[in-house]
Formats: structure tokens, sequence, C-alpha cells
């Protein structure tokens, strides 16, 4: 009966009985001699080396077997489970048969698929087909399993249809001028697979054995390079010129001429562009290839090498088609780049990790979209590591550790920013500026929650600002001066700390006036006498010796030595906070504190009646105008690098003060 008749699991036989198996069709012969030149193509084979005698119905008829064994790992697959043995798929010749056998394999074709009938053309033809197992490109897991079948310009893939023995359903066609095969090196139970690259989307398959596989891949190449030399020859006769119509000669005298007729100008010919050289024809390949392979570099030097090329030259159809093909591969290794940089991509590594997406994309002509991507890393990874710094120990303690993640990561961009992106426009620097802007409002928010909100002592939020602006001055080294955005940034947390520690002196001030009796002081031991010693010289009283009375006695009132040591102590402290938006708060500040001990003195001494307890006051009134305040001045003065009239003015007028003498109750 007829070969179209038989059952899926037969073959046709030839006249003598044999198996009759497709032969490989001259013109892919044809195309592996030709692709065996100067380019050193390595020659295809299929297997076969002449044709069958089976008659051109039997060579061009039928679809070879369906079925096929493969284990992983010593399991059997699913394509051993359907119980029958078939033979290994085989290349179907697109000649030998005439347009009525490539017809009748089409028709054979569009009677196992459904659904695929209204999708092929005419002079379509099937060059190769065969079972393959479809797996999941992320986990390698395993999907389905499908039938291709490969015709001389696009690749059909069918789904099994498990209730109908030898029978497909249509699930996808691809062209093959935009489908790139990649192989899978094998990586054991997961061998013998490939991958094919339709923008932008990818599959991989899996053939029965490394044989299959390796048809496969040498099939598909041989069609997509028969194509495109078909599609060269094509473009080659369109573009060549066409001969100047005969003119036909007129009725009449032959051997008159005709005076009146012009001559013919000469046509101008268009510049042809030569894009039949090999690395042109399979530039859309490579460069998917490259992408999926994460080969950026490749990519962009393919992209270079053909700029290049093109640069001079005029842009007719072809060149026009060959720049659409490839500003879509740019496109989609544009995005490819993008992804390499986005935030939700591992962040270790720091910043060098992220030079390589963006040279290229700088490469690319993207310049500005590197510098915003590279700057959104770099934020997302400053982020990341301020947020895991673990809160413990001393605030001093995390501060210090504070400051070495966020200036060290601040610091290693800077560098990594002036490497990437030397020599390009000079705006991406003002946008580095502006991030760095950002990423200093990022740190300043943690290192503010942690010492100002915790309400820590002055002398801790001091120790812990001088820390950040020594980390912050490191940043000159490069060129990077950032320590006013870090002043503008802290100025109203430490406004509020400077406020509220002088209230605490003011009140502490106030609640030892209240308590005052005028006595001297006795240290009862020698040793407390030499540590209040020490103390006075390390707050600026050098002439303490001469208010020391015999034994451990001092001479003055221990209100006003606890007031000198806590002033010229929140002196020293907001030195140190000290910056020239400051200057007015720190110098407000010290004028009240001095005011509350200079007040109370002055109000003590004109309503005290006793002599001996007089002459006291005057003692203790007389260190704090000649020996406290002069102290004051001179170490703000070298604090700041300027004088205080202020504080100048508070000393020379303090004595002038005066109260009513018959009242107990005066307010100064």
């Amino acid at each position: 009966r007829p070969s179209h008749c038989l059952p899926p699991g037969r073959r046709p036989l030839d006249e003598a009985g044999s198996d009759a198996r497709a032969p490989v069709s001259r013109e892919l012969k044809a195309g592996r001699g030709a692709s065996a030149g100067p380019q050193g193509r390595r020659a295809k084979t299929w297997g076969l080396a002449t044709e069958s005698r089976a008659p051109p119905h039997a060579r061009t008829h039928g679809i070879p077997g369906l079925g096929h064994r493969k284990t992983f790992g010593g399991a059997v697959s699913p394509l051993r489970r359907t119980g029958t043995t078939r033979h290994p798929p085989r290349p179907i010749p697109p000649t030998g048969a005439g347009e009525e056998g490539k017809q009748r394999t089409l028709t054979t074709l569009l009677e196992k698929v459904e659904g695929c009938r209204h999708l092929l053309e005419a002079g379509q033809y099937l060059v190769y087909n065969g079972d393959l197992v479809e797996y999941e490109a992320d986990h390698m897991a395993q999907l389905q399993r499908v039938h291709g079948f490969l015709m001389n310009d696009c690749l059909l893939v069918a789904t099994w249809l498990p209730q109908r023995r030898g029978m497909y359903r249509y699930n996808a066609l691809y062209p093959l001028d935009g489908l790139a095969v990649v192989n899978v090196k094998d990586n054991p139970p997961m061998k013998d697979m490939f991958k094919l690259l339709m923008f932008p989307e990818s599959r991989i398959f899996q053939a029965e054995n490394a044989k299959i596989k390796r048809e496969w891949l040498e099939v598909l190449e041989e069609t997509k390079r028969a194509l495109g030399e078909k599609r060269r020859r094509e473009q080659e006769a369109a573009a060549a010129p066409r001969g100047p119509p005969q003119a036909t000669p007129k009725a009449g005298n032959p051997f008159e001429e005709d005076d009146d007729e012009e001559p013919a100008l000469p046509e101008v010919e268009e510049e042809k562009v030569d894009l039949s050289m090999e690395w042109i024809q399979e530039l859309p390949e490579d460069l998917d290839v490259c992408i999926a392979q994460r080969d950026f570099e490749g990519a962009v030097d393919l992209l270079d090498k053909l700029n290049h090329y093109l640069e001079d030259k005029p842009s007719p159809p072809p060149v026009k088609e060959l720049r659409a093909k490839v500003e879509e591969r740019v496109r989609q290794l544009t995005e490819v780049l993008v992804f390499e940089l986005s935030p939700d991509r591992s962040l270790r590594g720091g910043p060098k990790a992220t030079r390589r997406a963006v040279s290229q994309l700088i490469r690319l002509g993207q310049c500005t979209k590197a510098c915003e991507l590279f700057l959104r890393n770099r934020a997302a990874a400053v982020h990341t590591a301020i947020r895991q710094l673990r809160i413990e120990g001393a605030t001093l303690l995390y501060i210090h550790k504070l400051c070495h993640v966020f200036f060290t990561s601040l610091l290693e961009t800077a560098k990594e920013f002036e490497t990437d992106f030397a020599g390009t426009d000079s705006g991406c620097y003002s946008a580095f500026v502006v991030w760095a802007r950002s990423a200093m409002g990022m740190f300043v928010d943690a290192f503010s929650k942690q010492v100002f909100d915790s309400k820590e002592s002055l002398s801790t939020a001091a120790e812990c600002v001088k820390v950040a602006k020594e980390h912050c001055q490191q940043l000159g080294d490069i060129g990077l001066d950032l320590t006013f955005i870090i002043h503008a940034l802290l100025v109203r947390d430490i406004q509020g700390a400077l406020h509220s520690y002088k209230e605490i002196i003011i009140e502490a001030t106030k609640h030892r006036n209240s308590e005052e009796m005028w006595r001297r002081m006795n240290l009862m031991t020698p040793e407390a006498l030499g540590k209040l010693k020490e103390e006075m010289r390390n707050c600026g009283v050098s002439n303490f010796e001469q208010y020391t009375g015999d034994d451990c006695w001092v001479n003055l009132s221990y209100t006003v030595v606890a007031f000198t040591k806590q002033t010229m102590g929140f002196l020293e402290e907001a030195l140190k906070l000290y910056f020239p938006e400051l200057h007015m708060v720190l110098l407000e500040s010290l004028v009240e504190v001095i005011l509350v001990a200079v007040q109370h003195v002055d109000y003590s001494l004109r309503c005290e009646q006793d002599p001996e307890k007089k002459a006291f006051i005057r003692q203790n009134a007389s260190f704090l105008y000649e020996t406290v305040l002069p102290v004051v001045e001179k170490r703000f003065e070298e604090g700041v690098g300027k004088p205080a009239k202020q504080l100048q003015d508070l000393r020379s007028t303090s004595r002038l003060i005066r109260v009513n003498p018959e009242s107990t109750t005066s307010v100064v």
C-alpha cells in the first residue's frame, strides 16, 4: 500500500526490502562544500554518504520514527515509555523528488500536526525532525516531550498528544533568521542538551543521545547557512543593474540623422555595500550567542566592528535591514546590562563588580544611563551595609563602625567612578556630587538616631561628631570635600544638644546657689587636694595654688569650684562640636551660664552682713572675674579663631551691676 498510509511505527521499504532512509540532499552537500573554504569551516557529515536507490516517493514521503530511548542516571526516560522501538530521525532531503515530493512531505506534516496548516507557506519543505525533551531553563526541571520539525526556513515545535499516538499539537514556529543555536555543556545527569535563542525567550531541549544532538546542531547550522546564501543571492539579483532599454528604430529613412535627439545621460548607479562576508551574515546570531553566554565585551566588539565597516558607506535597503536586526540585539544587550546593575542583583563585590556592565554601556553610548544605574546600585549597597550594622555596645563604638563602613564605601565608590567615567561628559561628575549628598543624608539619619535621639551626654555626642568629621576629611585626598554637607545636616541636632546641656548646667548651678553657705572647702586628704589641683590645671586655671590654704583647705566656695569645672567642661565639649553655623548659639549659651554665677555672687555680696563671709564672697568674686572669665575668653578664642566681644563686655560690666540693698529677693 502507499507509503503515506503506513502506520506511524513503520517505514517504507525499497524494492530490495530494505529500509528507505532519507539521504542527504545535494543542496546541503553543496553548502558544506562551499563552507569549507578559506574561512576554515570544518566539513559537516550526516552519517549517510550515498543516496539510497529508493524510488522518489519513498525518499520524500513519510516522517521517520518518532519514539526514542533516553535514560537519566539509570532511570527510564519518558521517551521509552511508549513501548515501541523506533530508529533515530534522519534528515529528509529537500530535493530529489521535485516539487511533487516536497509538497507530499509538507502534506504529511500537516496531517500529523494539529493547528499548523494556516502557518505554513508554499515552497517550504521538511529538512529534519526528531523527538526532544524540553527542560526549564532556570531550574532544569523537565517540562514536556516535544517533536521538532526543521524546514528550510523555519523550525516548528509540536507537543505530543498522549491519547493519539503519532499525532502532535502545534506549539511554536520560529523563523531561522532570528534563531540562534547554543551548545549546552554536559553536566551529568543533564547531558545531550542544546539551547535555542529566540528574542526575547530561550528554550532548552535534550536529544536522545550525543549523536542525535550533534545531528541537530549540524543540520540547524547547515540549513541556516543555506537560507542565508539564498537570501544573499536574492539580494544580489535585486541590486544588479539593469541594462538600458533598446531604442526602436524610427520609421522612414534609416540613414537620416536626427539632430534634435539629445545624448542620453548615463545612469547613476547606487553604490553597493558588500554584505556577503561571513562575519556579517552571522553577526545577528553571534550577538545572540554572546548575550546568552554573558560575553558582553565580545558583543560590543562585534558592534564596533560593524559600525566601523559601515561608517562611510551608504544605506541601501540591505544595510537598513541589517541595521534593524542589529538594533534589536543592541536593545536586548542594553536590557541585560541594565539588569546586571539593578539593585536586585547581588551587591557583593564592591564597586568594582559593576565595572564590566558600566564600561559596556558607555561603549554603547549609554553614558547617562550607566551613571544613573551605577549610582543607584551603590546607594542600595550603602543602605544595605548600614542596615546590617549591629547596634551593640557603647554608642561611640557603634559610631566608629558606622563611619568606617560608610566613608570606606564612599571612598571606593568615588575612586571607581573616576576610573569608569574618566573622559566622559562632565555632567556625570555633577550627578556624583548630588548622589554623595544624598548618601550623606542617609548616613546622618543613622548617626543622629543613635547619638542625639538617644539623649547621650554632650561629651559622647562631641566625640561622635569628631570621629565623623575626621572620616569625612579623608575624602579630601581624592578632591571630594563633604564637610560643609555634614555640618548643614547636623546643625539642628547639635543646636538642640547645646541648648539641652546649657539648661542642665543652669539648673544645677541654681540648685547649688540655693544651698550656698559661703564656707571654705575641706578636702580632708592630700590626695583629694592634689586631684582638684590637677582638674583645675586641665581646665586652664594655672594659678589655683594661691587659693589653697594649710593642710587640705581651699579658700573658695564649693559652688564656685563646681561651677568652674562644669563651665570649662561645657566649653571644651562645645568646641569639639563647633563650626561657623553654631558660633552665636555657643556664645549665647556661654553668656547665659556665666551670668547665673556672676549674678548670684554679686547678689550675695550685697545682701551679706557678716564681715567675714563678705570678705570670703569678695575672694570668690575675684576668682570668677580675674581668673575664670579670662580663661573662658582665651579658650574660646583659641577654639574659634577670633575673640568674643560679648564675653569681654560681660567681664567689664559685671562689677557695675547693682541691686536694691534693702531687698533680699531682687533679681539681676
